[in-house]
């Protein structure tokens, strides 16, 4: 996964899943300033649609605006409630949801199954949708509710950034008129948080799921196991987060979830349509569990707790018994609490284990991971050892991967593996902006916001069919990162970039338009209290009266 600061290597592998590449009629509209006083152009979003058609007068929500929905369809009805819910503060209009029809005036949310996802205009796709917007209604079709759901972020996108406030605001409430059509362009579009160097509440976990999801992410991957600490509690091996889980790099409390508090972020993530990837790292970065049980080390000696940040000197012992009753209760009790298909192993920098007892390990563990009804995600690194079938790598590599690694993984990707795309040197959140960040590491370079975007995950591998490609993740490691508002000032501008990656057809791939595009984001961040880094790369409109960059209400990090 990682490197530290002083020199270890980072982790990257890849998690695969169904390549969805759409076609739609028309192509994404340039990206241009939005008139004063006037509605966002329609193509103003990010990540870029498949196809704008701008035109028409706007629609405006006012006092008599309603959402309309299907009756009988309460996934639709739930969305709508969602939204309403979003801009009934800062409009201070009722905005009640009617579950009658939708074809009178207001805001429509069309759930149809039977169709395309598309308005008829894409090859439709769960995750499409349609926003056609005249003067007398907004309307978002889509073939499933994920769909909708993306398509309402949009919208949020169009609206002024002041719909964000949490206090009433003076209107007008615009919505430029034509018709979006869009899908993604992957299947798995990936955000990681690691909670195990520093621990981060339920509540912390479900504000950044909700920040993926304005952008259309659809993949929350949970570190919850590392050196530093065990996150999650398992029934068979009490201590694990007990001792395992009370300390964190630097020595504070730490801490772990409950199965309730895991259930509550899985529930959370899922009516924002994003899936929850728990990751237990093994056979390294397994220093916690060494903590908390001496028949884990094979000297039969409980390790002391670490709080540093070195990497690759822990390891399971792989020849005991003991260790593959931990794994099996271990995977299967968090393969039960999570419906989502993929378990993520970990893998990677496993120096303290010699390549044929770790490829020995992962033999006897990814079988166990299919037993439990999951999909196995390894880091790069399992392309090392005998991938399992249908099995996803996470590449993490860079510019000091060496051929000989990244030939692996191509290897593997051309003999059915699928591939996430993480390269350290581009998707890492962690990574300084330049010399003078005050957070985050530099190992595998600085990470301006222009690199974190302007590459292409389909040709990025060098030997890898582009068919392999599954999607995008983006890492975010915490060994200097211990606040939400540090949190977001690493991710926040990149995590846009790479959510654009992910969902945008490589047509719409423009820096010179997405800086843009990018801009006009900042005012929505500071309504939503979103610490960012104001990139000298980025024409940031100036903050309104009041606001200051990097976030309303918001410590700097």
């Amino acid at each position: 996964m990682r490197r530290t600061s002083f020199g270890t290597t980072r982790r990257l592998a890849a998690t695969g899943i169904a390549l969805l590449l759409l076609a739609a009629a028309g192509t994404a509209a340039p990206a241009r300033a939005a008139e004063p006083g006037g509605p966002a152009p329609l193509g103003n979003v990010v990540p870029a649609p498949v196809s704008v058609r701008p035109g028409g007068d706007p629609y405006e929500i006012t006092a008599r605006t309603v959402v309309r929905v299907l009756s009988g369809n309460p996934e639709a009805a739930r969305i709508g409630g969602y939204l309403a819910g979003l801009l009934r503060p800062s409009t201070g209009y009722r905005l009640p949801v009617l579950p009658g029809g939708t074809d009178g005036p207001g805001i429509r949310l069309v759930l149809d199954e039977g169709g395309d996802g598309s308005g008829g205009e894409g090859a439709g796709s769960g995750e499409g949708y349609r926003l056609s917007v005249t003067p007398r209604s907004v309307t978002i079709s889509a073939r499933e509710g994920a769909g909708l759901f993306h398509g309402v972020q949009t919208l949020r996108q169009l609206l002024p950034a002041r719909a964000g406030s949490t206090a009433r605001q003076p209107g007008p409430w615009t919505v430029a008129g034509g018709v979006v059509t869009d899908a993604p362009r992957y299947g798995y579009r990936g955000a990681m948080l690691d909670v195990a160097r520093h621990f981060f509440t339920v509540d912390q976990v479900k504000r950044y799921v909700d920040q993926l999801a304005l952008y259309k992410y659809n993949a929350l991957h949970l570190h919850l196991s590392d050196d530093q600490g065990w996150r999650i509690a398992v029934d068979a091996w009490p201590r694990l987060a007990g001792h395992g889980g009370s300390t964190q790099v630097g020595g504070g409390p730490g801490g772990f979830y409950s199965k309730d508090d895991y259930r509550e972020i899985v529930r959370h993530a899922a009516s924002r349509y994003v899936t929850v990837v728990p990751e237990i790292d093994m056979p390294g970065h397994t220093n916690a569990a060494l903590a908390s049980y001496a028949r884990l080390n094979c000297d039969g000696v409980a390790r002391p707790l670490y709080t540093g940040t070195e990497v690759g000197f822990s390891s399971l012992c792989v020849a005991k018994p003991d260790t593959y009753d931990f794994v099996e209760d271990v995977v299967g009790e968090l393969a039960a609490l999570t419906p989502g298909p993929y378990l993520h192993i970990g893998g990677d920098e496993a120096h303290s284990t010699s390549q044929a007892d770790y490829a020995a390990f992962m033999d006897r563990v990814q079988p166990v991971v299919a037993r439990h009804g999951k999909t196995v995600i390894g880091w790069h690194q399992l392309a090392g050892a005998r991938p399992a079938p249908g099995a996803l790598l996470q590449y993490w590599g860079y510019g000091g991967t060496g051929a000989a690694e990244r030939a692996r993984v191509a290897a593997a990707a051309r003999a059915g593996a699928g591939l996430i795309l993480s390269p350290a040197d581009r998707a890492y959140l962690d990574m300084k902006y330049t010399k003078d960040t005050p957070l985050g590491l530099s190992w595998a370079g600085l990470v301006e916001v222009r690199q974190s975007y302007d590459w292409d995950p389909g040709g990025y591998l060098t030997g890898a069919p582009a068919t392999a490609v599954a999607g995008v993740e983006a890492p975010l490691w915490t060994e200097t990162i211990s606040t939400s508002a540090q949190l977001e000032y690493m991710a926040f501008p990149r995590l846009a970039g790479i959510a654009e990656l992910g969902w945008s057809p490589p047509a719409t791939h423009d820096w010179a338009a997405y800086r843009v595009r990018l801009a006009a984001q900042g005012p929505l961040w500071d309504e939503l209290g979103i610490t960012y880094y104001r990139s000298p790369q980025v024409p940031w409109p100036h903050p309104s009266p009041g606001l200051r960059p990097g976030g309303k209400g918001r410590p700097r990090p």
